[in-house]
């Protein structure tokens, strides 16, 4: 059963914080390049992240953790981002962000253990290729009847798929629309699609085309899975590896701003690395010695018990000079597209040294459009400053709350 896919002509480009990150830059031998795959300075902690590629990729790191921790704005998520880069795609990389946690429908510990087996893949030796997604388009393209006569027959079809990573365009056999019209497919529905085989199968409607008569629609608020099923699940894991059928795949959870954890959190932590099925973690924090959360006046160093740290391998972060303020200035400037002279360079690294590197960088793109509408081909010194008085920073806002406490609610 021959099924083709129709490659989209647009292209489509998003820019966040990190695109320019495409791996840890590191030579040969292990150690890092000055300045590579987006990444710059940071030499010791990229080196360190090497080997926890290797320790991942050779299976040595299961159920251990790593700590990045530095201050604000040293490349902390970049790095673990890079760490994913040179994993690739094969091996899970699941971030998430402390504060996650708090939920008023899933307990705290329910949504690690649901990170932590998202992080866990499981290699399956037999594949198939199916599509799943939401039906966008269906159109049955008709040419005229080869046998002879008036009437026309089906070619193929043209079924849009759309799915959380976009939409698809598949080209199908006109044997799968006799299939499609049995299971009385229409947009709006989901569909499984197995490519071998032209097996349908409609699995529901899609939201933005309920109504209150699409009862099969009525989905529950989040529930917890509960252990009963998880165990259930392992045995079949345990079987298909048994089996020679499947391998299990450690991946990374990554978990920002651990130090919005409390207590509760950390033990299961403690607990769930101790797992046989569990995947490498990766922690970073911005934090100095402060109270742990949920305890209320134990002191801990990154607000991560004693015991939690003396699990962690611990890479430190070092502040950034100013040599390399400038090289992170035009990579992201390159990265956005931005021309920049010299001067306006200069001026945004010592708006990085005064107030934060992130301030300097959030600044660029402002100093763009302020360019643009003074007829500038390039962002100039001027163009900078004026964007630079438009916005504050942080630490300008903190400064005026001070001085003028009367003037603000409390």
């Amino acid at each position: 059963m021959k099924i083709e896919e129709v490659k989209s002509t647009t292209k489509t480009q998003r820019i966040n914080a990190h695109s320019h990150v495409k791996g840890l830059g590191l030579r040969e031998d292990g150690t890092a390049e000055p300045s590579s795959a987006g990444l710059v300075g940071q030499v010791q902690a990229r080196e360190a992240g090497g080997y926890l590629v290797d320790l991942i990729r050779t299976k040595r790191m299961s159920g251990r953790a790593a700590l990045f921790a530095g201050p604000p704005g040293t490349g902390k998520t970049a790095i673990a981002l890079a760490l994913a880069q040179e994993l690739g795609s094969k091996v899970p990389f699941c971030p998430m962000v402390g504060s996650e946690v708090y939920s008023s429908e899933v307990k705290k510990t329910e949504v690690l253990m649901e990170n932590f087996r998202r992080a866990i893949g499981l290699r399956i030796k037999e594949v198939k290729e199916v599509y799943e997604g939401e039906v966008t388009e269906l159109t049955p393209v008709e040419t005229e009847n080869p046998m002879g006569g008036y009437g026309k027959t089906v070619s193929h079809v043209l079924i849009g798929l759309r799915t959380a990573k976009g939409t698809k365009q598949l080209k199908l056999d006109p044997s799968i629309y006799e299939t499609l019209q049995k299971e009385r497919v229409e947009v709006g529905d989901v569909i499984y699609v197995e490519a071998n085989s032209g097996a349908v199968k409609r699995q529901g409607r899609s939201d933005t085309y309920a109504t209150e008569f699409d009862l099969e629609l009525m989905k529950p608020k989040k529930t917890e899975i509960t252990e009963k099923l998880r165990l259930e699940i392992n045995k079949v894991v345990d079987k298909y590896i048994d089996q020679g059928i499947a391998e299990l795949v450690p991946g990374v959870l990554f978990i920002d701003e651990v130090h919005m954890l409390d207590i509760e959190c950390f033990t299961f932590l403690h607990r769930a690395l101790e797992s046989r099925i569990a995947p490498i973690v990766v922690f970073a924090t911005n934090r100095g010695r402060c109270v742990i959360k949920g305890t209320g006046d134990v002191v801990s160093a990154h607000g991560i018990p004693r015991d939690l740290l003396d699990r962690l391998i611990i890479v430190r972060m070092q502040p950034y000079g100013q040599d390399e303020v400038a090289q992170i200035i035009r990579i992201r400037a390159q990265t956005e597209g931005v021309k920049i002279e010299n001067d306006a360079l200069q001026e945004l690294t010592s708006i990085a040294k005064r107030a934060s590197l992130r301030y300097s960088v959030r600044l660029l793109t402002p100093s763009n459009v302020v360019a643009q509408q003074n007829g500038n081909d390039s962002v100039t010194v001027e163009d900078v400053k004026e964007a630079a008085d438009l916005f504050m920073d942080a630490k300008t806002s903190a400064k005026m709350l001070a001085e003028n406490p009367e003037k603000y609610m409390k």
